[in-house]
């Protein structure tokens, strides 16, 4: 369990430390329009790999597979490290989206097989919580700050320690545990490479028709993503070993886990991505503060996952406590929706503080009732596409409120220079149109100076820009604010779950 933490730790780390580097990461390799793709890139890639190592994993063993993916993620750091632009960052970060998704398609899926009965499952998930917390504890205020003191490069070797010691513990001590099988075990690669062909083509999708319009293009995208999607599914109904099994969604009950979790991973995702922006970007913070301000969401998980293990067993219907944690995100969500320059901080922490507590209610409950539904020889396929679809949610979370917020912020920018007339609208729209200028010091200090030559208001312009930018995340951050109350009442779909014993029948009713 100390190995499988440390992994959970990895990922935690790399998704609170890098989310809070981002904006010092556009501010030197430029290109605000790849913004996205830094956490997309990664979903894709973990999207894909989760169901295919989750099951490669129940038919050839867990172990070798959580060693290659811990040696696979923090090689694929160092090469994030050592990104020349942004482009080679997002392939970087794609590779390691490899690994973690290798990561969490077998080390998380390990755990019912250390742990058979859910209720030694629900307590020693404090584990996790612990680690998870440990991670994102951490990591926002350790970005700001490595990123402050010794640049950005330094938010992705911080992988490497821990990942070390990761490795160290499951090459001694995880079991090697191997399900005795049956026939020959042929991996639906085929249908691997078409949900990396559709996901993909869907976000390219998202991004490009607010920008662009129904172009015959994007006209031409949109049928790419809905062939492959049917071809999707008559190769996953042919398939002997499908890499996502259909009669998993005959069931009500999963589809519902499923769809909670895609909605869960819209939420947390774009707030964790979007958050640092608008304290540094909106209201003029530092990295380091405002990664101070942002680490109570992480803390508040791991405190939120220690209560989880507490009270869940004993809830008369345990599922109630989903509806508690989308609750709490949509307070979060409406609260950073109406927050200003002028917001006292202490309100700013307890929003990211409910964010936190919320996703400690639910991130660790989806996985234990998906387990508890679909019964122990599907713990591994149900996990890895549990896992999944949180991904899918953060990608497709990512995308849209990024494209939410640069269509705002381009238009925004556009009417605040409207006013000085349309050739110092064109003169001066590509500079402040960049959200570089707000992040940057010496590129605000070149940009304001240029202005006063010019006999504008360069202070008073860059403000008037910060408003534009805050507006455009609130609205993002309402979206969010919507996808969590869909879910908080989409969670009454679930039947009363009562856990049951090791070798018991799970019960639902």
């Amino acid at each position: 369990m100390l190995g499988i933490g440390l992994v959970n730790m990895l990922v935690a780390l790399d998704q609170t430390v890098v989310s809070t580097a981002l904006p010092s990461i556009v501010a030197e390799l430029h290109g605000f329009e790849f913004y996205a793709w830094i956490a997309s890139a990664y979903l894709l890639a973990s999207v894909v790999t989760v169901p295919v190592f989750g099951r490669l994993g129940d038919y050839f063993g867990r172990k070798r597979f959580v060693i290659a993916a811990v040696i696979v993620f923090t090689a694929a750091s160092v090469l994030c490290g050592l990104a020349t632009g942004m482009r080679f960052l997002a392939v970087a970060r794609a590779l390691q989206g490899v690994g973690g998704g290798m990561m969490v398609g077998t080390a998380f899926a390990s755990i019912p097989d250390l742990f058979p009965d859910p209720r030694a499952r629900v307590r020693w998930q404090v584990v996790m919580a612990a680690a998870y917390g440990i991670g994102t504890a951490a990591g926002p205020s350790l970005g700001g700050w490595l990123s402050e003191h010794f640049g950005w490069r330094s938010t992705f070797l911080v992988n490497l320690p821990v990942g070390a010691l990761a490795l160290y513990f499951i090459w001694a001590h995880l079991p090697a545990y191997r399900r005795a099988r049956a026939g020959e075990v042929r991996i639906d690669w085929t249908g691997a490479a078409l949900v990396a062909l559709v996901l993909g083509s869907f976000q390219m999708l998202i991004e490009a028709v607010p920008k662009n319009g129904l172009t015959a293009g994007n006209l031409a995208l949109a049928a790419l993503v809905a062939a492959g999607a049917a071809v999707l599914l008559a190769c996953e109904r042919r398939a002997t070993h499908p890499i996502i099994p259909l009669d998993l969604f005959r069931d009500p009950q999963l589809v519902t886990l499923f769809l909670l979790s895609t909605l869960s991973g819209f939420v947390m995702f774009s707030l964790i991505f979007f958050a640092p922006l608008l304290l540094q970007g909106g209201f003029g913070l530092s990295p380091q503060q405002a990664g101070l301000l942002a680490t109570p969401i992480a803390a508040c998980i791991a405190l939120g996952s220690m209560i989880n293990t507490r009270i869940v067993i004993r809830l008369p219907k345990p599922t109630a406590i989903l509806t508690v944690g989308f609750g709490l995100l949509v307070i979060a969500s409406v609260s950073l929706a109406f927050a200003t320059r002028r917001t006292p901080h202490l309100w700013l922490e307890l929003a990211m503080s409910a964010v936190g507590v919320g996703l400690g209610f639910i991130l660790n409950n989806l996985n234990v009732f998906g387990q508890e539904i679909a019964g122990r020889e599907r713990f591994g396929i149900t996990t890895a596409l549990l896992q999944s679809t949180r991904m899918v949610g953060g990608m497709l979370g990512t995308s849209i409120v990024a494209t939410i917020v640069n269509h705002r912020y381009a238009a925004g920018v556009g009417d605040v220079l409207a006013v000085l007339g349309a050739s110092q609208q064109a003169r001066w729209l590509p500079q402040l149109a960049d959200p570089r200028v707000l992040i940057d010091p010496v590129l605000r200090t070149d940009v304001v100076a240029q202005l006063k030559v010019a006999g504008l208001d360069g202070p008073g312009l860059i403000e008037a820009v910060r408003h534009v930018l805050v507006d455009a995340i609130h609205l993002g951050v309402g979206l969010t604010g919507a996808a969590a109350l869909a879910a908080a009442l989409l969670v009454r779909r679930i039947s009363h779950i009562r856990f049951g014993r090791a070798g018991s029948t799970p019960k639902s009713g």
